[in-house]
């Protein structure tokens, strides 16, 4: 009998016990922030140590040849379970092969994922992101991530490593053409509304793109302004100036983070764990997958930190999840754990992730979700996308000098198109556009013939090579962006131009940065114009016929001499696959041009770094027209403001600010105070115009910049119309970084500037109370 009750007893409680169990694991799941807990781990319990290890691997496949993906090394990985994700390939057909792989022949028939650096855009290619960032325009920017995801999706691709958020205010770094400039309130925007144009809140959805935002940490500000280099500042300049855009862009969901290639604090990003796990997922809440950028790993050796496997262990355990390219983790991990550098329990935690995103993305529920051959057919390069592409790069465009109102110009004149850069397709798209064909790319002589048909003369001269070094003009046409070099004499292609600048109304110099001049690895210490094209637009200046240079450039150029010249200087940046046709929209009236600087141009190299949003010193300068003071803050051979400062850009039409008003003069830690201006438009033209809002914190705990953007809006007033705008400012708008790095607003004095750009003169102020 006793036996018997002690059965049942025991019967009982082992029920008992396994439905309070099953209960635990159903309200487990049910708080997870992850919805495909139960499938990763069913998963990930039967994978080996080797086919764990692969998921976190993603090297660059190249563009493997359809037909012949099975035949490759990939390949063979691939149906070893080595291989996460693969980079660098695209077309559907492509994907399609080397997809069924994975999912066909490797044991598991786990999914891959199809990454590519879709910058700005993908066949439609929009201006480089810092001529997109000029726009000034959020919605029209996250309209170019929608159309780039939709197009990148329908050829396979359904990740994609954008955007580029680091602030950079050293333009000797090439990197700072793919970044939306100098400031971090704009580039937080900018940041958010191009994860919301990939991502579209609906990762689902087959036209839909992971975004994954980069580089993580401070890789803009790299010393000197060279390509990779150590970076090193304090943490209140980190979290108040660098690491906003980035959790901008963690706070709208983005799916993956890449790190940076420099040090943080003396350790490599790529290895840092106060960086990608204290401050990103810990701090930040951050729950993607972090994957390294090209070698990083490998290249913490280079770094000084150990050898592949101690800083594949390292990097791990920091909380990098994918290795691209250098297979440290692939090689390594399985030694490392043997020898207890790393525990099961990381290496599950990265796979995981992956998988995650592999869930969300839909991938095992359909692996072949973005290799419809009819999307590609017609959802690529449509006419619909090429003429959006045509809008934007003119709305892109920056008005530098309009002396005379040399712009815009007349459809029925003779115009002298004279340049190196006029009649270059595969230059128009700018660095970053791996996908472009660029073949098919719009030039500058293409678009004024285009627009003007058959009302006006257009003549072409070269003019001039890209630059007197023949090596340096290779450097600078890399990736089949070649401009052939002309077998002429300097001389020669100089009096080509002369002779059909006489036989002109007007000159229109197309010259500047070629599209490698600027971008990865394209560090330069001379920002001026290659000096063979300098020589070139002297020698049109002295012909007396009115010049319009049409500026190409991939970061902020020295324009001194030019600005002192030139009656008018339009700059294009690159402005994509439709940039002949953009620049003719603007060239001639069609489009009058909105566009403003979102970074300091200087006037020397020795100025830089330059940004507007500086701190004062102990000895300011007390005056703003150049003038030398002793024992001040000031240079002895140049004035210190820039040649053009951030926000700024001319329009065909000009605007006139008044009537500057706050509705209150104090508000508390709970308020927020509504701020009007009204603007005219006091010229003979309809035009758009960014009116920017600046603050300044007056007294602070610790030094606070001479001012900050906190607001801006783009507006279209018809000529003769008064526009008043409005702005609301929060006491969340008020708040830093303090010494202790608590996130605050402090009570004292604001003043507030309103006007066209960081140089706004209309000012007032108000009061935070506690």
């Amino acid at each position: 009998m006793n036996k018997l009750f002690n059965l049942k007893t025991a019967t009982i409680v082992l029920v008992t016990a396994t439905l309070f169990l099953a209960i635990l694991i159903v309200i487990q799941q049910k708080n997870s922030e992850n919805p495909f807990e139960a499938q990763v781990d069913s998963i990930l319990n039967l994978m080996t140590i080797e086919e764990k290890l692969g998921q976190l691997n993603l090297p660059s496949s190249g563009d493997i040849t359809t037909g012949a993906s099975e035949s490759s090394n990939v390949a063979k990985n691939i149906e070893d379970g080595k291989v996460g994700g693969l980079f660098n390939i695209k077309t559907v057909e492509k994907i399609r092969e080397v997809q069924k792989i994975a999912v066909e022949k490797s044991r598991l028939g786990i999914p891959l994922i199809f990454g590519m650096d879709v910058i700005h855009g993908y066949k439609t290619t929009f201006p480089i992101p810092l001529g997109l960032s000029a726009s000034w325009d959020i919605e029209m920017i996250e309209k170019t991530a929608r159309v780039a995801a939709t197009e990148a999706s329908a050829d396979g691709i359904n990740w994609t490593f954008s955007p580029m958020v680091d602030i950079s205010r050293d333009a000797r770094w090439g990197r700072v053409s793919e970044g939306s400039g100098e400031d971090t309130y704009y580039g937080s925007q900018v940041a958010r509304a191009m994860v919301r144009g990939y991502q579209q809140n609906d990762l689902t959805a087959n036209n839909t793109l992971l975004s994954c935002v980069k580089h993580f940490a401070l890789y803009g500000a790299s010393e000197a302004g060279r390509d990779y280099n150590t970076v090193d500042m304090s943490r209140i300049r980190m979290y108040n100036e660098y690491l906003p855009p980035y959790k901008a862009a963690i706070d709208e969901g983005v799916g993956s983070v890449m790190a940076s290639f420099n040090e943080v604090d003396g350790v490599p990003a790529t290895g840092n764990k106060w960086l990608l796990t204290d401050l990103l997922r810990d701090d930040w809440g951050f729950d993607g997958f972090v994957v390294t950028d090209y070698t990083g790993i490998e290249e913490m050796v280079y770094h000084g930190v150990g050898d592949l496997q101690q800083v594949s262990a390292q990097s791990l355990k920091a909380g990098s999840d994918m290795d691209m390219v250098a297979e440290g983790f692939l090689n390594t991990l399985k030694q490392s754990l043997e020898d207890g550098k790393v525990s099961i329990n990381d290496i599950d935690t990265a796979v995981k992730r992956i998988l995650t995103a592999k869930y969300q993305l839909g991938l095992f529920d359909d692996p072949y979700k973005y290799c419809d051959v009819n999307r590609a057919k017609t959802e690529i390069f449509t006419q619909e996308n090429r003429d959006f592409a045509r809008t934007v790069g003119a709305e892109s465009m920056v008005l530098l000098k309009n002396e005379n109102q040399t712009l815009p110009l007349k459809k029925s004149s003779t115009i002298a198109l004279i340049g190196p850069l006029a009649n270059t397709s595969v230059n128009m798209a700018g660095t970053w556009s791996v996908a472009t064909d660029q073949e098919k790319s719009k030039t500058v002589l293409d678009g004024l013939k285009s627009v003007v048909t058959d009302k006006a003369n257009i003549l072409y001269a070269k003019g001039s090579n890209v630059d007197y070094d023949l090596e340096l003009e290779k450097r600078a046409t890399m990736f089949g962006k070649d401009i052939p070099r002309d077998d002429r004499t300097d001389k020669q292609l100089l009096d080509e131009a002369l002779a059909i600048a006489k036989k002109a109304d007007v000159i229109v110099a197309t010259l500047g940065e070629t599209a490698e001049f600027s971008g990865e690895s394209s560090s330069r210490t001379n920002l001026e114009i290659p000096q063979v094209q300098k020589d070139l637009l002297n020698a049109l200046l002295k012909t007396g016929k009115p010049v319009v240079l049409v500026l190409f450039t991939g970061r902020p150029l020295v324009l001194v001499e030019e600005n002192d010249t030139v009656p008018a200087i339009l700059n294009v940046w690159f402005p994509g696959s439709e940039a002949g046709l953009s620049i003719a929209d603007v060239l001639f009236g069609d489009v009058n041009p909105s566009g403003k600087l979102t970074a300091t141009f200087p006037r020397n190299v020795g100025q830089i770094p330059i940004f507007y949003n500086h701190k004062n010193t102990g000895r300011p300068l007390g005056n703003k027209e150049g003038k030398f003071e002793k024992f001040k803050s000031n240079y002895i051979d140049v004035r210190n403001e820039p040649l053009y400062p951030f926000g700024y850009g001319l329009s065909y039409t000009t605007f006139e600010y008044s009537n500057l008003k706050l509705d209150q003069t104090s508000i508390n830690m709970d308020g927020k105070i509504n701020i009007t201006v009204d603007v005219t438009n006091t010229g003979n033209y309809d035009g758009k115009e960014v009116i920017q809002l600046y603050i300044r914190d007056v007294v602070g705990s610790v030094t606070r910049p001479v001012k900050e953007l906190k607001g801006f809006k783009k507006a279209f007033i018809k000529k003769g119309e008064t526009q008043t705008v409005s702005f609301d400012i929060s006491v969340e708008d008020l708040k830093f970084y303090n010494y202790d790095l608590d996130f605050v607003a402090e009570p004292g004095d604001f003043e507030v500037f309103v006007g066209t750009n960081s140089d706004a003169s209309l000012k007032t102020s108000f009061k935070l109370t506690k």
